[in-house]
């Protein structure tokens, strides 16, 4: 027999009816009752919860605050990834059909950070901006180069 089941009685030659803990325990006082004890005694006296109330969505005064808002994030996060920041730039316009979209362009060496392998960093910035807008919204990843040519 080891000191361990010595000690909490495991194999001692006791019966079970005589088997007692030997490590000093603690005495309950009436006010640390189990909970459910607590509940019983004090379910007379209980009031009624009332539900929180739920706040009605309102709209926010601007309507561009939020698209703008993901603008600046995208800005912010671009200018961190590339190597040239200073040819960082983002606009924030309304395609043909009027829905948002926000256009990053970059220096033509920095695109590849950008998009990143298999396009995972272009598909995250868009996950973050589009958290952010709480709308849909399109991103695009332009290169200088492209962005300054013409529409064809």
């Amino acid at each position: 027999m080891s000191a361990f089941d010595d000690e909490f009685g495991l194999f001692g030659e006791e019966t079970e009816t005589e088997r007692r803990s030997r490590l000093p325990g603690r005495r309950i006082a009436s006010s640390d009752a189990p909970k459910k004890e607590r509940r019983r005694r004090d379910a007379g006296a209980r009031r009624p919860q009332e539900r929180p109330r739920r706040r009605e969505p309102t709209a926010p005064a601007d309507p561009w605050a939020r698209p703008r808002m993901a603008t600046e994030l995208l800005q912010f996060l671009a200018k961190r990834l590339v190597s040239k920041p200073n040819d960082v730039c983002v606009e924030l316009f309304l395609d043909e059909s009027g829905e948002p979209v926000i256009e990053l362009v970059v220096d033509p060496e920095d695109l590849g950070r950008v998009i990143g392998r298999n396009g995972r960093v272009a598909q995250a910035l868009r996950t973050l901006v589009r958290a952010t807008a709480e709308s849909p919204i399109a991103v695009d990843i332009l290169d200088s180069e492209e962005a300054a040519r013409p529409f064809a």
